[in-house]
């Protein structure tokens, strides 16, 4: 039975305790205040006994086990050996995935149907569960890995989560590309230090109510959709009553690239970034009309124009969220 619930809420961050099941729309992994150790594994996880699958590597697995199973929390195990390349450190890794009820081994979710795999997890441990990353760094692509979750949700649902490694990319830490040769002289001018992080010399500029969008280094990779979810390294400005820059926001600043998705930032954003490509750095210059228009935000007075640097590390497409 497919859960269409579950599947609007596939693509929820990795972040969080229980990492990958949120990432699935699944309920956390045991968070519950009124977790028992019975129904919990160390932070090395436990090996899960009788659960197997079959099936040609990199497809679909036919997963098995007896029902009703009982299912210890952050259990694991291998059901296949990958036939692809090691998982690297850092990397954004895709995974297709299939949830089945413990109870009855019903199936919850699927993405392999409709193929949309989950491109979210990130393999490091600040990224993901500790017990997760302990099991899936030392896998391959096309590696099958399942993990039990004993949920402490009203429905008191208890699954395996089985999760097939299809694909990984590299994470940039900063633009990289072609540095574009014709930016107009008029144009604010962007200097960048030895980490990539940029500041802004206004240049004179004369904003007006257009959308400025300038691409200062062209990247190689995906063509960024305007519902498209993004990881970005970004720094923003408005014009200060001197007429020189006032920096609001910098996530060079916080030392951790942001995750947007096009659908919830400001038109400017949206407008901007859309038809740009990963790993492209970008000059954007938002009018108070595609901005926040008179709204004042934080350290943003009312009827601000806005200046913003863009570097576009990572695209993981439309990704759903719940309605």
């Amino acid at each position: 039975m497919h859960n269409n619930n579950l599947s609007r809420q596939l693509s929820r961050a990795l972040a969080a305790a229980c990492a990958i099941a949120l990432s699935f729309g699944l309920a956390a992994c045991g968070s519950g205040k009124g977790d028992d150790s019975n129904n919990s594994a160390d932070s090395n996880g436990i090996q899960m006994a009788g659960v197997k699958a079959t099936g040609e590597l990199g497809k679909k697995p036919k997963i098995t086990f007896h029902t009703p199973m009982s299912v210890v929390n952050n259990s694991y195990a291998v059901l296949q050996k990958g036939n692809g390349a090691p998982i690297k450190k850092d990397n954004h890794v895709c995974v297709q995935a299939v949830a089945l009820n413990a109870k009855d081994d019903g199936e919850m979710m699927s993405t392999w149907e409709k193929n949309t795999p989950d491109c979210s997890m990130v393999m490091n441990e600040q990224s993901i569960n500790k017990t997760y990353y302990n099991v899936l760094k030392d896998q391959r692509i096309n590696s099958t890995v399942a993990f039990g979750v004993n949920d402490k949700n009203s429905a008191k649902t208890s699954y395996i989560m089985a999760l097939t490694m299809v694909s990984q990319s590299k994470s940039l830490t900063r633009a990289e590309g072609d540095k574009v040769t014709d930016v107009p002289a008029n144009l604010p001018k962007v200097t960048l230090n030895s980490k990539g992080a940029p500041s802004i010399d206004f240049n004179g500029y004369k904003p007006g109510n257009d959308l400025v969008v300038q691409p200062l280094i062209k990247g190689k990779g995906k063509q960024v959709d305007e519902k498209d979810t993004i990881d970005a390294h970004y720094t923003g400005w408005v014009m200060d009553k001197d007429g020189k820059p006032s920096k609001f926001d910098s996530s060079w600043d916080k030392g951790k690239a942001a995750q947007f998705s096009l659908q919830q930032v400001v038109t400017g954003w949206k407008q901007g970034l859309a038809g740009q490509t990963v790993g492209s750095q970008v000059l954007l210059v938002i009018p108070p009309s595609l901005g926040y228009g008179n709204q004042a935000q934080a350290k943003i007075p009312a009827n601000s124009t806005l200046y913003f640097v863009v570097d576009i590390l990572y695209d993981y497409g439309e990704m759903q969220t719940e309605q």
